[in-house]
């Protein structure tokens, strides 16, 4: 069967409309082709007058991009998208003209392709990563998007060469990023190769020829060697009656490039690699080739992985081994069927392009694809922006796969590098919420524990557990960055609305007046006029400093300046109360580190909320030139919790001292958080100790049972 690669055409070479009529006529029935003419016909009147960067008329490009398509056998629908997917975007054409012209998912496959060229960001990043997630929440809804998109890509890069220098180094790195990982991520392999061929040529001209050179004067000299043990294995499969087809593999340049760049190697360390592919009539022959490659030259250990019994993510499927061959050279194997080697080509394009091998491995790609779009649409709806969303894509798109059982004997694929916080996700989200400690081969093991293939992983949750933020620091997989990073803007969101509240009805009674005094109609003006949906954002957004309190009560309680002067002298200004428990909207301050007891005052910061710092905290005077952003706050009676407080204790320097004070400080019901040893002489050291106490009450006996302590000479408690 004929190889789907899309090959490069040179560059002078020019497909027409009549050439694509051409292609179609072999898989679609006449009438289809003629839609696809009248399509041509629209976008040509559509983009009339229209100039590519290199000199041609603008067409030409649509035209190139339905020819790839056509490569692959898709649709008629994927095509005429193919041919119409700038007419929305460039020419002014309004989707519904598109939908009334032909239909109405030729119209989506179209609008899900187009950029969002009518909204304003911030920046290009924003703006970026925005058209990225238009994009891919189209492709969710149908696959096709994201075909066209490649496709596009493609003809592109293959043109990109008048380009200016600067904006073709950013295409090309766009491409290595997101593209070409797309491609991978889809089984495409053809289209990965070319993507990441034609981007590294872009990105880095000079290593590219310079690798290019290299490889054409290497390739002499391993002729007869590549002859040598190609004669082999042809031999060895004859004697045993195997129908094959057997191909040599030559490694791309970008593929070789990584190879050195990341192993820090010479070229002829990794080109020095033979490469051969098998591919037979069915699976029994496949373990059956296996063997007698293994028979024929001996195997390098632990250089093995069955991707049959076990396909990769993108529902890619053959064996792969690494054998010891003449003079000490490695030979890479690949053994597969007819229809695995379709899929690991095409990937999901299969289903399109061999639509009459029912039995191949096309749906297969489709169900994995089908997969990790549900999961794409679950990030999204995580995501708290573009930005984030486009992050988390990209740290799925370099999966390196390990492979792990669960109690129950399934096999889970995760990247590698993953921990068993990421195989909690990986089986459910509410498993990930709720983890609390991992059994690995049934022994404990912490949750920040890297994976190992074949190892049995239980999870253990716990009612009521929720996500710790120092997962961050550790997980790998998207799916788990994304659901830690959601809980924590809710639980932040939840903090936030109470403070806020509460701050509001703080500088209300500072003005007379109370929340639940105002009228609805009052306050729903207001949150109208600051652009909220509801209460709740609004009280977020002054919980987390972004909206000044007062000024809210202002506009809910006009009043001149005499009248609000008389408020603030009537006395009934009452402190904010700090509980200690406000979470991640409260902070105290490690420049002088706060304690129940001490004097206080709170500074509202953007973005963090409310920082607490004592009176006495030199920092103060930074803040001294924004009275608007301090309010009047003190600590709640019967506050409950433990506060980090810094001692310094100098000591005579003899031996066991350091375990002689944390024995006394553990005994004062205190827990030490982190000390730092600084030695002033050989006679006296400076100890600094980060510990945890209740209120300045528990902090003194803590000083006290520490002073009574022979080698201590003096003690006090750190500020600033």
């Amino acid at each position: 069967m004929a190889n789907p690669a899309i090959a490069q055409k040179p560059a002078e070479s020019r497909f027409l409309i009549s050439d694509l009529c051409e292609l179609l006529e072999s898989y679609l029935t006449p009438e289809q082709v003629r839609e696809v003419y009248r399509a041509y016909l629209f976008g040509a009147e559509a983009h009339e007058g229209q100039i590519r960067i290199s000199g041609e008329p603008y067409i030409y490009h649509p035209i190139e991009v339905a020819h790839i398509l056509a490569e692959m056998h898709m649709d008629a629908e994927s095509i005429i998208a193919g041919i119409l997917h700038d007419v929305i975007e460039d020419t002014g054409t309004p989707k519904e003209v598109v939908t009334a012209e032909f239909s109405e998912e030729v119209a989506e496959l179209v609008d899900g392709v187009s950029k969002l060229t009518q909204i304003k960001f911030e920046s290009q990043a924003e703006a970026h990563a925005e058209n990225f997630r238009k994009m891919m929440l189209a492709m969710v809804r149908d696959i096709r998007v994201i075909l066209v998109k490649l496709a596009d890509r493609l003809h592109n890069m293959r043109t990109l060469g008048v380009m200016r220098a600067d904006k073709r180094r950013r295409i090309a790195r766009e491409t290595l990023d997101i593209y070409a990982p797309i491609a991978a991520r889809l089984g495409m392999n053809q289209v990965r190769l070319e993507l990441e061929d034609l981007g590294f040529a872009a990105l880095y001209p000079m290593r590219y020829r310079v690798l290019a050179e290299a490889v054409r004067r290497a390739r002499g000299n391993r002729k007869e060697i590549l002859n040598k043990i190609e004669s082999a294995i042809r031999k060895r499969l004859d004697d045993e009656h195997i129908e094959c087809r057997l191909m040599s593999r030559e490694k791309h340049l970008y593929s070789l490039y990584k190879k050195i760049r990341d192993r820090a190697g010479s070229f002829n360390e990794v080109f020095d690699v033979y490469a051969f592919r098998i591919i037979v009539e069915d699976v029994d022959s496949c373990y059956r080739v296996l063997g007698m490659m293994h028979n024929l030259y001996k195997p390098v250990p632990g250089r093995f992985k069955d991707y049959i019994a076990i396909p990769k993510a993108n529902g890619y499927q053959s064996l792969h081994t690494v054998l010891f061959g003449p003079y000490g050279v490695p030979i890479e194997v690949q053994i597969r069927t007819e229809d695995m080697n379709r899929v690991a080509e095409s990937g999901i394009a299969a289903h399109w392009l061999y639509k009459s091998s029912e039995k191949g491995g096309g749906n297969n790609a489709q169900t994995r694809a089908r997969e990790w779009l549900r999961e794409l649409l679950e990030m999204q709806r995580n995501a708290g922006n573009s930005l984030e969303f486009l992050e988390n894509v990209k740290i799925d798109l370099f999966p390196d796969e390990v492979y792990v059982f669960t109690p129950a004997g399934e096999i889970m694929e995760l990247p590698r590098g993953a921990t068993a916080v990421d195989f909690a996700y990986a089986v459910h989200t509410d498993v990930g919420n709720t983890c609390i400690a991992a059994k690995i081969n049934r022994r404990l093991a912490p949750l920040r524990t890297p994976l190992l293939n074949g190892q049995s992983v239980e999870i253990i949750t716990a009612t009521g557990a929720h996500p710790n933020p120092a997962w961050l620091n550790f997980v790998t997989t998207a799916k788990a960055r994304s659901n830690i990073r959601h809980y924590l803007k809710n639980l932040q969101h939840d903090e936030a609305t109470e403070l806020g509240q509460r701050m509001l009805d703080k500088a209300l009674h500072n003005l007379d007046s109370a929340l639940g005094e105002i009228p609805e109609s009052e306050i729903e003006r207001v949150i109208r006029e600051c652009g909220f949906r509801d209460r709740d954002s609004l009280y977020a957004d002054i919980g987390l400093g972004n909206r000044m309190a007062m000024l809210v009560a202002r506009r809910l309680v006009p009043m001149d300046e005499e009248e609000e002067r008389r408020a603030r002298e009537s006395g009934h200004s009452k402190p904010l109360a700090i509980r200690g428990t406000e979470g991640m909207v409260v902070h105290f301050a490690r420049c002088c580190r706060p304690i129940p007891g001490d004097a206080i005052v709170g500074f509202i910061s953007a973005g963090r909320g409310l920082v607490i710092h004592t009176e006495t905290c030199k920092n103060l005077g930074d803040y001294r030139s924004r009275p608007d952003k301090w309010i009047d706050v003190e600590w709640q009676p019967d506050i409950e919790g433990e506060f980090p407080c810094e001692v310094r204790v100098d000591v005579t320097n003899q031996k066991g001292v350091l375990a002689t004070i944390a024995a006394e400080i553990s005994e004062a019901g205190s827990n030490i958080e982190n000390v730092s040893i600084e030695e002033r002489d050989g006679l006296d050291t400076t100890m600094t100790f980060t510990i945890t106490v209740r209120d300045r009450r528990h902090l003194a006996r803590v000083m006290r049972r520490i002073r009574k302590l022979p080698a201590v000479l003096f003690i006090s408690r750190s500020k600033n």
